[in-house]
Order: C-alpha cells, then structure tokens, then sequence
C-alpha cells in the first residue's frame, strides 16, 4: 500500500510540472521519460527486496540522469541540423539570385 501511495504521489507531481511548463526541450522530456522508466525499474526491483519505494526513488534519480544525458545528445544534433538546414537554405537562395543575375546580364548582351 506505501508503494502504491508513493507511486501516485509521484505521478502526480510529475503530471503536476509537465502539464504547467512551456514546450519541453528534448532534454527536458529525455530526463522526463528517463526518471519514469528508471522509477518503474526501481519500484519492481524494490518490491522484490522488498523496498519498492526506496527502489522507485533510486530508479527515478538514476533514470533522470541517463535520460538527461541521452536528450542533451539528441538536442545538441536537432540544433546542428537546424544550423545545416538554415546553410543550406542560404545557399539555395544566393544560388537563386546568382542565377537571375547571370540571366539579367545575357538579356543585357542581347539588346
């Protein structure tokens, strides 16, 4: 029953910061996923040595903690590929105007 009490409690607070922040960052959200599977991990391996609370707030702080560093990995790429995609979209635009100008200057030839 102390798990299950503690368990609730703990989902509530998480539901309790997730629901009322801004977007998450992939950080935010691989610490997020990462403290629940951790806390899940924990409670059953802590029931079965018969600690399931003390388990589940171990599994949390160790799950946190991986998810963290997973997500820091996966934001630092997302941001990379947005900087790629904002070169390549530079680059296509120059290409553009370079293109219209070589045209500009073979009508100019013409006349």
């Amino acid at each position: 029953m102390k798990y299950r009490l503690s368990a609730l409690v703990g989902m509530f607070l998480l539901a309790g910061a997730i629901g009322c922040s801004t977007p998450m960052t992939t950080r935010e959200k691989g610490t997020a996923v990462g403290a629940v599977g951790g806390a899940a991990a924990g409670g059953i391996i802590g029931a079965a040595v018969g600690r399931p609370g003390t388990g589940a707030a171990i599994g949390a702080v160790l799950g946190a903690g991986a998810g963290a560093l997973i997500g820091d990995q996966l934001q630092g790429q997302e941001q990379k590929q947005q900087e790629q995609q904002r070169q390549i979209d530079e680059n296509k635009a120059e290409t553009e105007r370079l293109k219209r100008e070589q045209e500009r200057q073979k009508q100019q030839r013409e006349y």
